[in-house]
Order: structure tokens, then C-alpha cells, then sequence
């Protein structure tokens, strides 16, 4: 199945460099391009694709609100958007999280990363860069304007086990062969946290584990 992507930054060089690191690949096809925030949200509205990939800082609108907008809590059908960034030190990059971003990775984290986090975000999982991870949740969950979530219902030990992990950006694959569970049952460990946060997605999660101190 062709994931659908596309891609939005103000940048041509680094617009060209990820559509050509993007279509070379036999299973994603770059059927967009914006060069703005504007029309990053009136393209992807149009063509509905299965990842917009959203640079951070963009005229028009930055990508936190075009994240907003386009998957957003208000959002009745969200879209899957990954932000790119330079800095991993970056507040917009928290904000887009809270805006609903399902993951963010550097513009130099590399062909690699950046295919998984499109494969992770089209198959519905999230991909937080693990080397900025820790620092711009620890750096901004402080931030948060509003106190974590009290679970709805006790966190069970497997659950944090889990917990731990999505929160250092680990993918669905990832925790599986970790702890040594099959994909369906962390996928089920992951909606059942999902349900007992109020979290709308796996990097929500990530942020509240962070905020209440359960990353390790």
C-alpha cells in the first residue's frame, strides 16, 4: 500500500531534499508540496494525504497551527502530521505536540528517521526522535498549562513497563521485541492508556509520562 505524503516547508532546498529522499522510496508517493503555512493546510485538506510532514517555522501560519488545524482536538477527522524542526531545544515543537503532532523529528536526523516516522505515523503509531526526547518534554512540560491528568483507572505494572517506553519514543515494533509481547497486545496496552489518560495519541502519553515523572 502507497502511503501518501505531503510535504511543507519554506525552504526549496530543504523542501527538494525530502521529496527526493521520500519518492525514492517504492512505498510512499509525495503528492503535495507547500511552501507555506497557508497553503501547507489548504493543500492537505485538498488532498487528504495519509502524513503531512510540517515544518515548524513557516510564514503564513507556523506549524503548530497548521497542526491545529489539521488535527487538532476540535478536528472530527484528524490528519497524521509529523513536524520537522532544526532545534531540539524548540517551544513550537511542544506546542505542536499539544496541538496534536503525532511525532517530530531534526531536519538532521537523517534518511533513516525520517522514514520511520512517516511509516509510524501512516500506520497510526507515533516516532519521537529519542535523542531529543527527553530533553524538550523534561525542558517544557512544565510549561503545560494545566496540571497532568489523574488516570481514570489504576495504571497496571505491564502498562507502565509500556509507558516507559513510548514515553523515550519507542515504536509499537520496538516495545514488542523489548518486552517480549506481540504487537497486537502492546497495541492493546497502548489504547488502554490511551483511554485511561484521556490521551487523543501515543505522543500525548509520552508527554504526560514525562510530566509525571514516569520515563524512566
Amino acid at each position: 500500500m502507497t502511503i501518501r505524503v505531503v510535504v511543507a516547508d519554506d525552504q526549496d532546498l530543504v523542501r527538494t531534499g525530502l521529496v527526493l529522499i521520500l519518492d525514492a522510496q517504492p512505498d510512499i508517493e509525495v503528492v503535495g508540496q507547500a511552501a507555506d503555512g497557508l497553503e501547507a493546510v489548504e493543500v492537505a485538506s485538498r488532498l487528504r494525504p495519509d502524513v503531512l510532514l510540517v515544518d515548524i517555522r513557516m510564514p503564513g501560519l507556523d506549524g503548530v497551527e497548521v497542526t491545529r488545524r489539521l488535527a487538532g482536538p476540535q478536528v472530527t477527522a484528524p490528519m497524521a502530521v509529523v513536524v520537522i524542526t532544526t532545534f531540539d531545544l524548540d517551544e513550537y515543537v511542544f506546542g505542536a505536540l499539544r496541538a496534536g503532532a503525532r511525532g517530530f523529528l531534526l531536519k538532521d536526523a537523517g534518511p533513516e528517521l525520517l522514514l520511520q516516522a512517516v511509516h509510524a505515523a501512516a500506520s497510526g503509531d507515533a516516532l519521537i526522535a529519542p535523542n531529543i526526547t527527553r530533553r524538550l518534554l523534561e525542558t517544557f512540560a512544565g510549561q503545560a498549562p494545566a496540571p497532568p491528568t489523574q488516570p481514570t483507572e489504576p495504571i497496571t505494572e505491564r502498562e507502565e513497563e509500556v509507558l516507559a517506553l513510548v514515553a523515550r519514543g519507542r515504536t509499537n515494533a520496538e516495545i514488542a521485541a523489548e518486552l517480549y509481547l506481540g504487537l497486537s497486545t502492546v497495541k492493546t496496552h497502548v489504547a488502554s492508556l490511551m483511554t485511561k489518560l484521556g490521551a487523543r495519541n501515543r505522543v500525548e502519553i509520552a508527554m504526560w509520562a514525562h510530566e509525571t515523572g514516569r520515563r524512566s
